[in-house]
């Protein structure tokens, strides 16, 4: 996996960068992490397509390879599927981020009792960003349980990633609608679409042209693997350029299906620009979470 590091590095230098900042990487307790690896050897029905694991390693050697490619802060994205699941993985993520500095704290949540009390305590112990799984959990947004930790989230300015588009598969509450209607009542919610709402690309963007506090990350979005099943329209490009400073890198590191360069490079053909690469690669992500130290 060395050419993949020298692949990584030699892009965000020739843009003049100090590193990139990545959003959406999975780490999680080895018994759910091989859980979710399992269910993508299957192609199960939330895939349905053959989808093999690209950084299949145990942690530490994936914690290596991820700052090998330059990489100076990343997340550890991990959801609940079931009710009595989130704090326990809540309380494994402060841990992980306690032993592991350059991972940007992260959190979960399910529409259950008391997931109000669990977010509040996760904030208050220096969660940066929660992670939402509307697919995989099967919930809708608007459930009311749900109401008063988004409330919670938007009042604190800590961003949620929610995988909320349809892609690779819908799900029962999937699709632009029904987050249309949660902002509509947390407009100044900090939310963040995943796979840049694949593969409801446009309705989603025109959803982060309506609310200022809504952004997207490229997570597998043009690569070669999702183009082959859900391309992004040509004529939406230019929404790209006009909300450049609300697109975040995302990977899905370890779970891909192809090199960690892949993504950057899918991101380069857009032909948007350099500067629009910097921002995306690194400033976007800067100016949300800070400064690296």
């Amino acid at each position: 996996m060395e050419d993949d590091s020298l692949d990584v590095v030699r892009f965000w230098e020739r843009l003049g960068l100090p590193g990139i900042i990545d959003v959406h990487t999975h780490f999680m307790p080895e018994q759910v992490l091989r859980k979710v690896w399992a269910y993508f050897d299957s192609a199960g029905p939330l895939t349905g397509l053959e989808w093999p694991i690209t950084y299949r390693y145990e942690e530490e050697q994936r914690l290596s390879l991820i700052r090998s490619f330059g990489v100076l802060r990343f997340t550890s994205m991990l959801y609940p599927h079931k009710p009595g699941m989130a704090r326990w993985l809540n309380d494994w993520a402060a841990g992980f981020a306690a032993r592991v500095p350059d991972c940007l704290h992260t959190a979960t949540l399910f529409p259950e009792e008391g997931v109000e009390l669990y977010v509040k305590e996760a904030v208050e112990s220096g969660a940066r960003v929660f992670k939402s799984h509307l697919q995989v959990g099967a919930y809708d947004a608007n459930d009311p349980l749900l109401e008063g930790a988004w409330g919670l989230l938007a009042e604190a300015g800590v961003p949620v990633v929610m995988h909320c588009g349809s892609g690779p598969a819908p799900g029962r509450f999937t699709g632009p609608e029904p987050i249309g209607r949660l902002l509509a009542r947390h407009p100044r919610l900090r939310l963040i679409v995943a796979h840049m709402g694949m593969p409801e690309y446009g309705e989603f963007l025109a959803l982060a042209a309506a609310y200022p506090e809504v952004r997207l990350d490229t997570t597998m979005a043009f690569t070669d693997f999702s183009e082959g099943f859900t391309p992004f329209p040509a004529g939406q490009r230019g929404r790209l350029a006009d909300l450049g400073d609300r697109i975040l890198l995302g990977t899905d590191f370890p779970n891909i299906p192809y090199p960690y360069v892949h993504q950057l490079e899918a991101l380069e053909r857009l032909g948007l620009g350099e500067e629009w690469l910097r921002a995306v690669c690194y400033r976007n992500a800067e100016a949300l979470f800070g400064p690296v130290a």
